[in-house]
């Protein structure tokens, strides 16, 4: 005759417990096919030491791995379901096996499941919080934030002028700073941040580059475009920032994923690609409004040095931009090679991951 053990269950959104009541259980064999559980084992139950099997017709599907656990005393199943959710009943008949019975040690409604769910999840966020350093929260927090800044400031720089060139056609490209340059006298300044973080080392990459990068585009913002009048309702003005917003709404979403060791591949593709045709003609636009700018200082002397009046004269700044042109192009060198430096070794080090 077939002896049945006493069986105690209980569930959660996604697993189902079973309480074998059997001491001392050998032989265990557990297994599921389909949606029914077949056990059996030796051991000391209600009828004594002796072979006890039972099984159960789940509700739902439950999937195949099955794992318990032996005690002196016990054998604790872990089913795990198919589908997360709260089944009304454990088997699919309605009425109940004669040997089941609530584990009543373990038993919990929907309600307090879900509110247990809920504690474990702060818990395993509060352990979290307290394994990482605060000044590495703090750190990730701040470089977030800026970044987040950075990519709102230059979508909206782009959409901004994408859309009033659809709307205006080429009269756009004429009041561009009158319309655009506030929020990009911002994110220049506020980009002096980038050569702090490279300096102090709260960000791995070279100082040089990033320096060339920040100081360059602000002279060309301030000096260049700020200082002159005559320089703001010209047609380069547009394509500067548009050449500059079009990289940065690449590169800061890629650098917030980043915070948090996080990759897309489109986006870091994009980021590693799309600078390649933008950076020199970006740096090209900018020579174009240098030497657009030069006959205007010259004219103006404005930022002219005097000499004694001996000799009757000034050195124009018009000088020093002709040899800002050279610079400017050394700078495109340095800094092209950089980046196409941190392109080949990020795809080389994917490469190696996919092998």
């Amino acid at each position: 005759m077939t002896l049945t053990p006493l069986v105690y269950w209980a569930q959660r959104h996604e697993d189902i417990y079973l309480r074998v009541e059997l001491t001392d259980a050998q032989n265990i064999d557990v297994h599921v096919h389909e949606k029914v559980l077949q056990f059996r084992a030796r051991g000391h139950g209600a009828k004594g030491q002796n072979e006890y099997e039972f099984s159960l017709e789940f509700l739902s599907p439950v999937k195949p791995e099955v794992s318990h656990k032996s005690t002196q005393r016990q054998v604790n199943i872990t089913v795990r379901k198919e589908q997360r959710g709260w089944w009304e009943r454990l088997t699919a008949q309605e009425r109940k096996p004669v040997f089941l019975a609530p584990d009543f040690d373990r038993w919990l409604d929907e309600s307090d499941a879900e509110m247990e769910i809920r504690e474990k999840v702060r818990f395993k966020f509060k352990s979290l919080l307290k394994n990482i350093p605060l000044t590495l929260v703090l750190k990730t927090g701040f470089l977030f934030v800026y970044n987040l800044v950075q990519f709102l400031g230059f979508s909206w720089i782009f959409v901004n002028m994408t859309v009033r060139l659809f709307i205006f056609g080429q009269d756009s490209l004429y009041d561009t700073f009158h319309t655009i340059s506030d929020v990009m006298f911002f994110c220049q300044i506020l980009a002096a941040v980038e050569v702090l973080n490279a300096a102090f080392g709260v960000v791995r990459t070279g100082v040089i580059p990033t320096l060339i990068q920040v100081v360059g585009r602000n002279f060309i913002l301030f000096i260049i475009f700020g200082s002159l009048e005559e320089m703001h309702n010209r047609p380069v003005v547009f394509f500067v920032f548009y050449l500059w917003s079009a990289i940065e709404i690449f590169r800061y979403p890629f650098y917030m994923l980043g915070c948090f060791n996080t990759e897309w591949k489109t986006l870091t593709w994009l980021r590693y690609t799309i600078w390649i045709p933008l950076y020199p003609l970006g740096v090209i636009a900018e020579a174009v409004a240098v030497i657009q700018s030069i006959p205007i200082f010259t004219e103006t002397k404005l930022f002219s040095i005097p000499l004694p009046k001996a000799i009757g004269t000034s050195i124009s700044f018009s000088y020093f931009l002709h040899f800002y042109l050279v610079l400017m192009f050394l700078g495109l060198f340095i800094n092209f090679r950089h980046l196409y430096k941190q392109r080949k070794r990020r795809f080389r080090t994917k490469k190696r991951k996919a092998n």
